[in-house]
């Protein structure tokens, strides 16, 4: 069972790796490495530069993200942060992901309350078959 659960975390995170960044994002500006290891501390699952930073690319080049170079350390680093594009993208995933997971989440419920509605719906007095 814990292959299993490690595996699917796996998939579910690289389907769901840009949301995560833009939340990463939305809390503090962040160069490469502090994403790849914040990834790594919460959720336990490694992904690598060479998956992180062109999709750093990739949302930096539809707008959702910038980056400027901090020159202050003894290394420079790049680093990005959220643009407004960004914070409505971010909005409008969390709410999209939400509105599935309800979806998914009510397929077992509508099932269980159509099989009680269906026993509520009987009538509680048999009909009275006429005299023929």
């Amino acid at each position: 069972m814990g292959h299993e659960t490690k595996e699917v975390q796996g998939k579910l995170m690289k389907g769901l790796l840009d949301l995560v960044i833009l939340q990463f994002l939305n809390a503090k500006p962040m160069h490469g490495y502090q994403i790849i290891s914040s990834i790594r501390k919460n959720f336990g699952v490694y992904f690598g530069p060479s998956t992180i930073y062109p999709l750093l690319n990739q949302l930096a080049e539809k707008g959702y993200i910038k980056s400027q170079w901090d020159l202050g350390n003894e290394r420079p680093r790049k680093v990005y942060e959220l643009t407004k594009e960004g914070k409505h993208l971010l909005s409008f995933t969390e709410n999209s992901l939400n509105h599935i997971c309800r979806k998914i989440s009510n397929i077992g419920l509508r099932e269980n309350v159509a099989k009680e509605i269906g026993i509520l719906q009987r009538p509680i007095v048999p009909s009275i078959k006429r005299a023929q």
